[in-house]
């Protein structure tokens, strides 16, 4: 659909953008990205047929861009700039028609029903419907950009050309915006080429994306190869952290800032913190710690300071325990976003916790454990039922900076030291008669303050692994031994 070869272009005969070639193909959403200053706006202005190339080509459909008439462009090409402050004594209906004066036969050739039906849709469709006969100068600057966007619809082109088009459009309708463009390159076929400055918009939206940098191309890929870490940080002199985006398979790019030293000692967590009582063992940080966990709340990865382990009767049954547990910290003064909370129903007095250290580093481990539901992961399906109540919850508080590394090798390690204290406890699973692993409802959580020591690493036999192995296993066995007792087993 659109050929770029070597094509170099400026102002003054200065080149800003200089032998870039690429190609964009029929439907396919296109980002040009890259720091201020690298020929991004530039190179749309080629593309749009407003700044001539000093060398090099352009084709679009197969033929070269200056071998088109301002009609002919405009009936295959649409083109929204950057946003300007002007705004003609129009109203909004009357904007978003000039869109389509590209197909009048014409200069005084009036809009037909197809016209009026095709403006009435854009404007439906870009949320100014109800603006239509307002003054176009009496819009704030993100309803004007949907103007300009409805104008540039009416066209119905095959290509449209959007400089930076989320400008001066909150979060809402930067979504509406995109996802509506992303829905017409899917379902008309239309062929979208946009100028982003939001490198997590152009990496959500984009099927490929040109980065520029000082006027060169430095790459045209997909987002997840374009957006790579030390790419991204080496081009932009700024320090960033790249992650998946937690629903869609795409890159989200993460600013670091600089943190400043607060001039005191690292936090330390230590055993003073935590709190037992017949209803909750929890636990209290001052500040917001890095986990990872499988709680009914705060699982998966993130950030929290509250820690709340909540006793439950043995009949304990809810369709909607999530909910529940939220309304039951809301209740009890936690807020569930900063909270981890977890359910057990074996006694909390029976609960074991240590602090365990080694060359500078500590480690504060707490575990519940019961034995009622005890299950042999290997032969789990001639499991149907919970027998009875006896979750093992395992909380893991670091004081140090873990990588994402050392948080799952952490819970490895947890894992293969809580089974080996069941075996040591010789706990059986009562279906199939064989040693168990844990119970079928087990949660864990790793937690980190992300100060002192750096920890790279959590396997079995190193520093940080060789603590939690240790605790985990220690306390794991006398949690159990403490339930087995209180319940007669032992």
């Amino acid at each position: 659909m659109i050929e770029v070869i070597q094509a170099s272009g400026g102002y003054w005969r200065k080149p800003v953008v200089q032998d870039i070639s690429f190609q964009v193909q029929k439907g396919e959403f296109f980002g040009i990205i890259g720091p201020n200053g690298s020929g991004k706006t530039t190179l749309l202005k080629m593309m749009s047929n407003t700044m001539p190339l000093q060398s090099g080509e352009m084709r679009l459909a197969g033929r070269p861009i200056s071998s088109f008439s301002s009609k002919e462009f405009a009936r295959l090409t649409a083109v929204l700039p950057q946003m300007s402050s002007l705004a003609f004594n129009y109203t909004v209906k009357e904007t978003v028609s000039l869109g389509r004066y590209a197909h009048q036969k014409s200069l005084f050739h009036s809009f037909d029903e197809a016209d009026e039906k095709i403006i009435h849709e854009v404007m439906e469709q870009t949320g100014i419907l109800q603006y239509a006969e307002s003054p176009l100068e009496e819009l704030s600057g993100g309803e004007r950009q949907r103007v300009f966007l409805a104008q540039a619809l009416a066209q119905k082109p095959k290509i449209l050309l959007l400089d930076e088009p989320t400008n001066h459009l909150d979060l809402a309708y930067q979504k509406e915006l995109l996802d509506l463009l992303k829905k017409w390159t899917k379902e008309e076929n239309l062929t979208v080429v946009s100028v982003f400055h939001d490198l997590n918009l152009a990496g959500l939206y984009c099927d490929r994306l040109l980065l520029l940098h000082e006027g060169k191309k430095q790459i045209c890929d997909a987002p997840a190869e374009v957006l790579k870490e030390e790419r991204i940080q080496c081009i932009y002199k700024a320090d960033i952290e790249k992650y998946p985006h937690p629903k869609v398979p795409k890159p989200q790019m993460m600013l670091v800032p600089h943190q400043w030293p607060s001039g005191q000692n690292p936090l330390l967590l230590k055993e003073s913190m935590l709190k037992v009582s017949n209803e909750t063992i929890t636990f209290e940080s001052p500040v917001p710690l890095r986990t990872m966990s499988s709680g009914v709340t705060g699982s998966g990865v993130g950030w929290h300071r509250s820690f709340v382990n909540r006793h439950v009767d043995k009949n304990y049954q809810c369709d909607n325990f999530k909910e529940e547990m939220i309304l039951y910290l809301k209740d009890h003064g936690y807020d569930p976003n900063e909270t981890v909370g977890m359910m057990t129903a074996v006694n909390l007095h029976d609960v074991s916790h240590q602090v365990f250290e080694e060359a500078g580093l500590s480690v504060l481990v707490v575990v519940t454990a019961g034995a009622g539901n005890a299950v042999d992961a290997s032969l789990g399906e001639r499991h149907r039922v919970l027998v009875s109540p006896g979750t093992i919850n395992t909380w893991v508080f670091v004081n140090g900076k873990l990588t994402e590394e050392a948080f799952i090798q952490s819970i490895m390690t947890a894992t293969e030291a809580k089974v080996k204290a069941l075996h040591e406890c010789q706990v059986v699973d009562s279906s199939t008669g064989t040693l168990a692993t844990g119970t079928s409802t087990d949660s864990i959580l790793i937690a980190a303050t992300q100060e002192g020591p750096f920890l790279p690493f959590g396997g079995s036999i190193t520093l940080l692994g060789r603590l939690v192995g240790k605790g985990v296993f220690l306390c794991t066995k006398e949690a159990l031994h403490n339930h087995l007792q209180r319940n007669g087993l032992r």
